[in-house]
């Protein structure tokens, strides 16, 4: 899944001539290659995980399958806050960012072998390896660039880099895995984290240091106990998880439940945490309370969206007639409409958004807007799945109508809640503020796991139908309470901004949102 490209600034940065630096060629390409490797596994995962053991793969149920794509998912997401953790008090940005890319090049590697039972490993890799190096990517960026305007300019530059790599790497990787061998697909998403990996480690020069030492180091003593005993937790987690899997203890189910049940506590106990920190003030508390809605939002909104790589790929490759022209279009394919969306419609609606200055009583009311327009997509769901019941197949236009009002929800979800994160506590909590973030996403990965089993229990229409209610409930609550969460979201008449600057009381309904770059994810 991808995030939302911040606002363009209007002082003419983005559009400045001058010359990326070697570094940020470095890191631009670094993505590009992961994100291609992320998107080309996302795009046959699930496919792999149903085919039969005699055409080489998992042979689960669908409704395990699109569960353990989940799973997946919610377990990457989880492990962003530990790796940015690592970063920040033991390793440095630096060299967490490598060892995440490394990481993930085993994960994929892995997949790509003929022992099916490295799989759970392999995902398990891939899930730590982006932890990794998502957050120290972005963290790398922000710590390189010394002015805002080129920062902003350069972070949409990634995203369009990473749209790029959605849109390309289905239809290559996709293409091997679904008509030549599934290994073949992995292998390329290997090989082009490798050539990631490679770039980040012989580019050590072109940071003159930056981002080598951690930011918040914690004393000599204390960080070799961490790195001990996160060295002693990782080994004793790798051993014990390849010894389940090679004795056939870790099944498909039992790590969908764990993954689960953690996706679920870790949110809940980080915003309990931070909730009960003596560093906030009534005011902080008052704020967060009400940010709530848009952390349980996000959550509902991303287990929507992880069906796009579930539930719909698995309705794509039985329901809908893919041939054109005598050729049969890969079910893979279809997961390089939704970049082509956003890459077409980027532009407006950064620019609807930058228009649409509603302050603080802006965030729910479009956060609502997104939640709708997903539930809506749910009902064009039901009705093409009502259409291909029995060995009906309809067109695959219904599908691509449901992924681009899954663009443009994501579009406006992901941009309001990244932008909002900035304004609800005081600065010192922004990284720790966009970690509950991903952590509620999480959830959302891991509910998602546990809502796609009930297709194997209800009929498929009315599986899509429940979700277009929940969805357009939550969003229908949250826009008849966006007032009162915008009250709750409003600073102290005087008090300190988010900054910790003086900051003057605002009028009803004026100032403009704090837009802070988004992580590309």
């Amino acid at each position: 899944m991808t995030a939302a490209p911040p606002a363009p600034r209007q002082d003419g940065a983005a559009s400045s001539m001058r010359p990326w630096p070697p570094w940020f060629r470095t890191l631009f390409m670094s993505d590009l290659w992961e994100r291609f490797g992320f998107f080309g596994m996302q795009a046959i995962l699930v496919l792999f995980a149903v085919a039969p053991r005699d055409e080489g793969g998992l042979g689960l149920a669908k409704a395990d399958a699109a569960a353990l794509f989940g799973a997946w998912i919610g377990l990457a997401f989880m492990l962003c806050l530990p790796g940015g953790w690592i970063a920040d008090r033991l390793l440095g940005p630096r060299r967490t960012l490598l060892l995440g890319a490394a990481i993930t090049t085993l994960g994929h590697f892995a997949l790509a072998t003929p022992l099916l039972w490295l799989t759970p490993l392999a995902l398990v890799l891939l899930a730590v390896g982006m932890g990794l190096y998502k957050p120290n990517h972005q963290a790398m960026l922000n710590l390189m660039f010394k002015e805002s305007g080129r920062r902003e300019a350069g972070i949409s530059l990634i995203y369009v880099g990473i749209q790029v790599s959605a849109l390309t790497s289905p239809l290559i990787a996709g293409f091997l895995g679904e008509r030549v061998d599934w290994r073949l697909g992995f292998a390329v998403s290997g090989t082009a984290m490798l050539l990631g990996t490679v770039q980040v480690a012989l580019a050590r020069p072109r940071f003159q240091g930056e981002g080598e030492r951690p930011g918040r180091p914690l004393e000599p003593a204390a960080a070799r106990r961490a790195k001990a005993l996160t060295g002693a937790v990782g080994a004793g987690l790798a051993v014990l998880l390849g010894g389940l899997a090679l004795v056939g203890g870790l099944t498909a189910g039992s790590g969908i439940a764990l993954v689960g049940m953690a996706s679920v506590i870790a949110p809940v106990l980080a915003y309990t945490v931070l909730y009960r920190s003596r560093e906030l003030t009534a005011g902080d508390r008052r704020r967060l309370r009400s940010f709530l809605w848009i952390f349980l939002g996000s959550t509902l909104f991303w287990s929507l969206i992880a069906q796009d790589g579930s539930s719909l790929t698995l309705f794509a490759k039985h329901s809908t007639d893919r041939e054109v022209f005598g050729f049969e279009v890969p079910v893979s394919w279809l997961q390089s409409a939704t970049p082509l969306f956003i890459l077409v419609l980027a532009p407006l609606f950064a620019w609807f958004l930058l228009q649409q200055r509603g302050g603080r009583a802006g965030v729910p009311a479009k956060f609502s807007a997104g939640l709708l327009l997903t539930g809506v997509s749910f009902l064009v769901m039901a009705l093409a799945a009502a259409l291909a019941s029995g060995d009906e197949k309809v067109s695959p236009l219904w599908l691509l109508v449901v992924y681009l009002m899954h663009a443009c929800g994501e579009l406006i979800v992901a941009a309001v809640g990244i932008a909002a994160v900035a304004d609800v506590l005081p600065r010192r909590f922004l990284a720790h503020m966009l970690g509950l973030l991903w952590l509620f996403a999480a959830l959302g990965g891991g509910a998602g796991s546990g809502l796609v089993r009930l297709i194997d229990v209800i009929p498929e229409a009315l599986y899509y139908l429940l979700l277009a209610v929940l969805a357009l409930t939550v969003g229908g609550a949250l826009a008849l309470r966006r007032h009162t969460v915008a009250r709750g979201l409003a600073p102290e008449p005087g008090g300190p901004a988010a900054d910790g600057t003086a900051e003057p009381a605002p009028a009803p309904g004026s100032g403009p949102t704090t837009v802070k770059e988004g992580d590309p994810a």
